[in-house]
């Protein structure tokens, strides 16, 4: 009798491991997704034609393996520059030019492409741009001032002197890098926007997972090689994540990715249910035997048995919803694990009010900004998302400007429940409080609320490796992904998982230690 697998979530890890179990083993994939479309936190949502991008996702990685899985799926755009017929990619210190695609493929021409897109992000502070990630360049010391300039540099050299010998916190880990003053600047009332505690209280493997090796150091150098020579790569393997200039991305944002993998593993036979929310786990000992599975549809509630399971629910709904035997210990602290929700709300708006160096071809009245980090301290929203720089096919009219604002929030608290009209308005008053809009310029709203977008290494986390240790001791059950391993990673990092764990289940390897060493090698590191 063929094997199966159950993979409990149509995200990123999902989808890559129901494909690579195709690919590499007789092992039939079921793949479980609890909302109405596939890709999780990586999902594209379609509003009147405008496209919604959750969270930003660049398509980039240092892994070989996940570069060439994408253009597997779809193929990379013909010219970066609409001149060459190659694409020169750079990466594991050697490059290699990549023909056009298989086959070339032409945005204009067709849908299946990874556009080549430029990167552009900048911190909003004082009503002024500053580069992100924050350096000390001539253009940053102006606008912070003499005075500031001076605090920011003696603070720094202070560091560099004097580190401090044990980083407790998130804090500590800031001020090693950055110096104390410009922490107090750019890092600390942003990081706590987004996790809601204080960064006093975050541990500082969040920093080593996101911004691991950046400084300002590190900074200037590139902006002083940058001077000298142009890369123009993609997969830029000897720098810095945080400073890659370039990156691919789909046509119609990365939903269009996943929802092509959900269609290529159904036509190899394997299987995608969507709506189906996964209530119960079914374990005999330490082998996991099957699952509960709901019928959101329908509210029918049924078993489905399986030979292995594949996990990327968060792990704290896992384990409660677990019938084998669970340790108190590991119990206590599944149930403290913390996590921060997120709210996009998009405006579609005539154009933008601030100003800013415009690229050749954009509309009137648009930045070049894929990401703008907002710093201002007198407004709760987080990052500005502005879609036509991802690609201008999410945007169904050229001549508008499609925005994203992204809020932090916890379910459940006073900003998740406003209405979606009172949130609207509130968020384009925050913007034209701001002087980035005028409020008489937006056309029309829609907010998208997504729980549990982000793992917190707040709550229980220090003790998170005895329900490690518990969830390892189970041979057939393999956790994955962001949520599913409780690790902020990347959409490549989650892909890294899954390709493990498959190996993992192909070649009998009982040990889980090669999937959690996914995402703590320097290589794998990137701040976003």
């Amino acid at each position: 009798m063929a094997k199966t697998a159950i993979i409990i979530g149509g995200g990123p890890a999902g989808l890559t491991a129901a494909y690579e179990l195709l690919e590499h083993t007789d092992v039939h994939p079921i793949v479980l997704e609890a909302t109405d479309d596939v890709g999780g936190i990586a999902r594209t949502v379609n509003y009147k034609g405008n496209r919604i991008d959750i969270g930003g996702h660049r398509f980039f990685s240092k892994s070989d393996r996940v570069m060439a899985w994408w253009e597997n799926v779809l193929p990379f755009q013909a010219a970066a520059d609409g001149e060459r017929g190659e694409l020169k990619v750079t990466y594991q210190n050697s490059s290699r030019t990549l023909q056009a695609g298989q086959p070339a493929a032409d945005p204009e021409t067709t849908d299946r492409v990874m556009l080549v897109r430029p990167r552009v992000s900048r911190i909003f502070f004082q009503r002024q741009f500053f580069p992100y990630p924050i350096t000390l360049s001539v253009g940053t010391l102006r606008k912070l001032g003499l005075a500031q300039t001076i605090r920011v540099g003696l603070s720094y050299l202070r560091v560099r002197v004097a580190p401090l010998r044990e980083e407790r916190s998130l804090e500590d880990f800031f001020i090693n890098r950055f110096g104390r003053e410009l922490y107090l600047t750019f890092f600390k009332d942003y990081t706590e926007k987004v996790w809601g505690v204080p960064c006093s209280e975050i541990k500082p493997e969040w920093g080593a997972q996101r911004i691991k090796g950046v400084s300002i150091s590190s900074a200037v150098w590139h902006a002083v090689r940058t001077l000298f020579k142009s890369d123009d790569s993609i997969a830029q393997k000897g720098a810095e994540t945080s400073l890659i200039e370039r990156f691919l991305y789909p046509k119609y944002g990365p939903g269009q990715m996943w929802q092509e993998v959900a269609r290529m593993v159904r036509e190899r036979g394997g299987e995608v249910h969507l709506r189906r929310e996964v209530v119960r786990i079914h374990a005999e000992g330490k082998r996991v035997v099957g699952v509960d599975v709901r019928d959101l549809e329908t509210g029918v509630v049924s078993r489905l048995d399986g030979d292995a399971v594949f996990s990327t629910m968060p792990v704290r709904e896992l384990v409660q919803a677990f019938d084998g035997e669970v340790p108190a210990d590991v119990a206590r602290v599944a149930s403290g694990l913390a996590y921060r929700d997120f709210i996009t709300v998009g405006l579609l708006l005539r154009k933008l009010k601030v100003r800013g160096e415009a690229r050749p071809g954009m509309p009137e009245g648009l930045v070049p900004d894929n990401w703008i980090y907002v710093q201002e301290r007198d407004v709760k929203v987080g990052r500005l998302q502005i879609f036509n720089n991802w690609s201008p096919w999410l945007v169904r009219d050229p001549a508008t400007v499609w925005v994203g604002l992204e809020y932090f929030c916890n379910e459940g608290d006073e900003l998740w429940r406003r209405p979606d009209d009172d949130l609207a308005r509130f968020a384009a008053g925050e913007l034209a409080h701001i002087d980035v809009i005028d409020a008489a310029d937006v056309l029309d709203s829609v907010v998208i609320r997504v729980p549990k977008t982000y793992p917190a290494y707040t709550g229980t986390y220090e003790e998170f490796d005895r329900v490690r240790a518990w969830a390892d001791e189970h041979p057939n059950l393999f956790l994955i992904g962001r949520n599913g391993m409780h690790r902020y990673n990347n959409q490549d990092h989650s892909m890294l998982t899954a390709m493990t764990a498959v190996e993992n289940l192909r070649d009998g390897v009982h040990t889980k230690d090669n999937i959690w060493a996914v995402n703590t090698e320097d290589d794998y590191h990137e701040e976003r």
